[in-house]
């Protein structure tokens, strides 16, 4: 089974889930509509990011379907698993640059990486673990390491797919913090087949939702 990896892809624009609006902080837009103009200047710049977290708040439907194919989900590393049935992952590091919209494409550009945690999947003797997410919203695609019983089966795959149509307005947190909830996350096209062979099943379909993407990140 062959996954599509970062390197396969064309753009290292990184940001997409949730972090495209996130900095979209009221300074002054800047660009041009002169085509011969340089660069436009970004709206917004966290070059070193320093934390806060991704939570994915799991869908039922997510959970039944793993409930029918006795599939049991759990957490790997630092991630924790809420009461309210939420995945949550410390983001480590990365960096942001927001551009007006229009101005440039991508208009979001850079990485938010969740080294250290993620989420498991059990059935019987079998455990998959995806790991180390790294998200690019440029492609609006999530990456992450997979491992079938601690054994390393691919490395930086495409995991899950982001869909940002269903975000909600910009919110200010405490303490100098953005949040961006609604993007919504869903089993990629490469991840489904993988989990069908490995579990012995065909009940993982391509673009099953997982839940929805709450980003909550430092700004200063």
């Amino acid at each position: 089974m062959r996954f599509m990896t970062k390197s396969s892809t064309n753009s290292k624009t990184i940001a997409g889930l949730a972090a495209t609006a996130l900095l979209a902080v009221p300074l002054a837009a800047c660009g041009s509509d002169d085509a011969s103009a340089e660069a436009p200047e970004p709206v917004a710049q966290v070059d070193d990011l320093t934390g806060k977290t991704t939570a994915v708040q799991l869908d039922a439907g997510f959970v039944d379907a793993l409930a029918s194919l006795k599939l049991t989900p759990g957490v790997v590393g630092d991630a924790e698993l809420t009461k309210e049935g939420a995945v949550v992952f410390p983001i480590t590091g990365g960096d942001v640059t927001y551009y007006e919209p229009g101005s440039i494409d991508p208009y979001v550009q850079g990485e938010i990486q969740h080294d250290g945690s993620g989420l498991s999947l059990t059935a019987g003797k079998t455990t998959v673990e995806l790991t180390d997410f790294s998200i690019d919203p440029g492609t609006s695609q999530l990456f992450g390491d997979v491992a079938v019983n601690g054994k390393t089966a691919a490395e930086d795959a495409f995991v899950f797919q982001l869909d940002g149509r269903t975000l909600e307005p910009l919110q200010s947190g405490p303490g100098g913090t953005a949040i961006l909830t609604g993007t919504e996350v869903s089993i990629s096209e490469d991840a489904a087949p993988l989990l069908n062979e490995t579990f012995g099943t065909d009940g993982v379909k391509p673009g099953l939702l997982v839940g929805v993407a709450t980003i909550t990140i430092n700004t200063k």
